[in-house]
Parts: structure tokens; sequence; C-alpha cells
């Protein structure tokens, strides 16, 4: 069986991302089963779960936030998109999520939905928030529904850090031996982030600025945490 290094190389995550995971030490991949019964943080109404849904899965997320300098009106500045048009795999979300006992459980990245095409809003290869299951391979997609500014609630205490979000699943995949533990989720909250953000930016002369026009397509890769919640349909 290949490592889970190898995989997640496979998979296309970054060395960046690779060597966040090195620093965490080698784990099992032996997973222990979801917990029943879990109990999410009260969030406000922008982030709030439809009714009818209940969380199944949590993962503390390790990873980065990547960025890319464009041009911004008659300035410049980092864009999460990756594009002045819609995402573009240039600037993405890398992260593994591991179980409350520190075992590697989900990756987290940027790619296209295939059961996404017109005329839905995304179409055409656009890529989408998506993770996978370590175990299973089961593959989900997710939309932002709504967002928080991190440091206005207690579910989302680290003012500075990248917002806690409402994603709704608009793809969903059995893993190649019809595992579905990702494939039944409906809704995931990203909740309790830490880091994330991109600093603000020297005059020039970095490789890390973005402040004039030969910083436009310098790339930022900034660290963070946070906690996904995953939910799926009551029974």
């Amino acid at each position: 069986m290949r490592s889970y290094l190898q995989r997640a190389m496979g998979s296309g995550l970054s060395v960046a991302a690779l060597s966040l995971i090195t620093l965490l030490g080698s784990r099992s991949l032996t997973l222990a089963a979801d917990k029943q019964n879990l109990t999410p943080p009260v969030v406000p109404p922008a982030i709030q779960v439809p009714v009818g849904n209940a969380a199944y899965i949590l993962g503390h997320a390790t990873g980065t936030q990547g960025y890319i300098c464009l041009p911004n009106g008659a300035s410049f500045g980092w864009s999460k998109t990756g594009s002045l048009t819609g995402p573009s795999n240039n600037s993405r979300p890398e992260a593994i999520l591991f179980t409350d006992n520190m075992r590697e459980s989900i990756t987290h990245f940027l790619s296209p939905n295939p059961l996404e095409t017109a005329p839905n809003p995304f179409e055409n290869g656009q890529p989408r928030p998506t993770w996978q299951s370590v175990r299973d391979n089961s593959t989900i997609w997710g939309n932002k529904l709504g967002s928080i500014d991190a440091g206005s609630d207690a579910s989302c205490p680290n003012t500075g850090s990248i917002s806690c979000l409402l994603l709704q699943v608009v793809g969903a995949q059995r893993g190649p031996k019809g595992g579905n533990r990702l494939s039944v989720a409906t809704y995931i909250q990203r909740l309790n982030t830490s880091g994330g953000n991109a600093p603000p930016s020297p005059q020039s002369g970095c490789a890390e600025c973005c402040a004039v026009s030969a910083d436009v397509g310098n790339q930022l890769l900034v660290p963070y945490t946070a906690d996904y919640w995953f939910y799926k349909a009551t029974e």
C-alpha cells in the first residue's frame, strides 16, 4: 500500500502543505469511527446549517491558504480566487484534516466539480473547494453560502484570521470501491479559524510583495488552522 504522503502528492498537494504534515509527525492510517451525536457550537444565522441536518464528522485542519498578486483597480492586492473572473488553481487552500487523536482523516484542496455543467453558474471547469476522505476516497465539492468575520463571534474568535464559512455540497462522488463517508454530506462549516490571511505588503522589492506592477503574479502561502464540521441529512 502506498504511504499517505505518496497518495497526498498524487492528489496535487504542494510541498508546502506536505511539510506541515511532516512537522506533525508520522501517523497511523487507521481511522477511528466517526463520532456520533456531535454537538457543534452555536453560530450566527449567516452560517447556520438548515434544520434537518446533523453534524457527523469533525476535522481539525492544518494547511495553507494560497494567494496571488493581481491588479485591483488602480492598485494591487492579494487575491484568494487567483483570477479576476473566478477561482484558479494558482491560488488555493491546501490542508489535512485530523481526528481528535491526530490521525489523518480528510484532504482539502481546490478542484473542478465534474458533476457541475451548464447552465449552473460555475460550469466549465471552475474549481470548487474540495474534500476527499482518506478512508475511502469519497469526495465532495462545496459552494459558499455565508460567512462571518473572524473575531465577531465565539465560534470564530481569532480576529485577523480568515473568515468562518457555511458551504453547501454541490457535488459528491463515492469512492472507487463504493465508499460514501463524505459523499453523504450536505453542508460544511469552517469554524475556529486561526491565521490564513495575507499580511500587509511592503511597498516593493521582495518575493512576497504586492504593491507594484512588477509584483503581479507573486504567490504566497499563509499557514492556517480551522475546524471543519460536516453535516448529513437526518433520517
